[in-house]
């Protein structure tokens, strides 16, 4: 009996194990925020490597790439997708984002790569397709013939109808969760998770800081202007020296005019508000006109008459 329960135990674990690498080896469906964050790191990529290519001729002759330019942009984009499609299977911004495309034609639930069909339509159906939109373009804009304008209005049409049903798929995928251009679709290649992904832990105490530090922040921007500054100076500035410490010697000085109670400098024009300080007229009017409920910053007394020294 202990034989046959060691015997299942071991069978039991075998299977684990097989269903765990089979599920390893299984791929992992992409959120469509993945995807679409993809495409516009494409989007940004290519501007980039053209911004970048252009600022080369900026000391040439102006217009010297007007001619060519569908032809050096296509150099370009065939550039790319050699170095990212064809050896990775992988466009850059899903390198970033830890995907890739999977065959999505074959019928086993393991991982497949593109096919080298697969790879040379998606280099015609993207590279070449821009490629023929824009020197199309080019070609029909300037000729009057009759056969042109039926070309150049065929292919307006084709474009449009492509446009509608990259719309249609847009929102399949939307609904659907794969394919997200119009391309992926016909030629029946997925993006996939390239490494299976973990469940991620997610803490939200920096969250939490962040949103106590703003919080308080934006109630000090509401706060501080509502405080007058400086009475509230002078309050803290007339508490922190005793006024019987300074009664004999503000009566000296200011029996004798020789210093202002708010710039402390000899008295221009002396003012008095009613008590035994003396002013500067500029400063306690000034004072007075800022705050209607000023005091003196020596004994608190408030403004009831501003009378000069006599």
């Amino acid at each position: 009996m202990p034989r046959n329960i060691r015997e299942h135990g071991q069978k039991s674990c075998g299977e684990d194990m097989a269903s765990n690498g089979n599920n390893a080896e299984r791929v992992n469906p992409v959120l469509r925020i993945s995807q679409l964050d993809a495409l516009e790191l494409n989007k940004a990529l290519e501007q980039l490597v053209w911004s970048q290519f252009s600022s080369c001729f900026h000391g040439f002759k102006p217009g010297l790439l007007a001619h060519i330019e569908p032809e050096v942009k296509a150099f370009l984009w065939l550039f790319l997708w050699r170095f990212t499609i064809y050896s990775k299977n992988a466009t850059v911004g899903q390198t970033i984002l830890n995907i890739q495309y999977k065959n999505d034609l074959s019928q086993t639930q393991k991982y497949q790569p593109l096919s080298k069909h697969q790879k040379l339509w998606y280099l015609i159906c993207t590279v070449g397709g821009r490629w023929l939109e824009e020197r199309c373009y080019d070609l029909f804009s300037s000729r009057q013939l009759e056969s042109f304008c039926r070309t150049k209005h065929f292919i307006n049409f084709v474009a449009g109808l492509l446009q509608l049903c990259g719309l249609l798929n847009f929102l399949i995928f939307l609904q659907k969760g794969k394919f997200a251009t119009l391309t992926e679709r016909i030629l029946g290649i997925r993006s996939v998770f390239c490494r299976p992904q973990n469940v991620r832990q997610i803490g939200f105490e920096y969250m939490n800081r962040e949103l106590l530090w703003h919080g308080f922040a934006e109630f000090l921007i509401y706060l501080l202007p509502l405080i007058n500054m400086q009475k509230l100076k002078l309050k803290i500035s007339s508490w922190s020296l005793p006024i019987a410490v300074f009664s004999s010697s503000e009566n000296t000085l200011a029996a004798h005019c020789k210093e202002c109670s708010v710039c402390g400098e000899w008295p221009t024009m002396p003012h008095t508000i009613g008590c035994s300080h003396v002013f500067c007229y500029y400063c306690i009017k000034s004072n007075c006109l800022f705050d209607m409920y000023f005091t003196c910053p020596k004994c608190g007394t408030e403004v009831h008459n501003l009378q000069p020294l006599k």
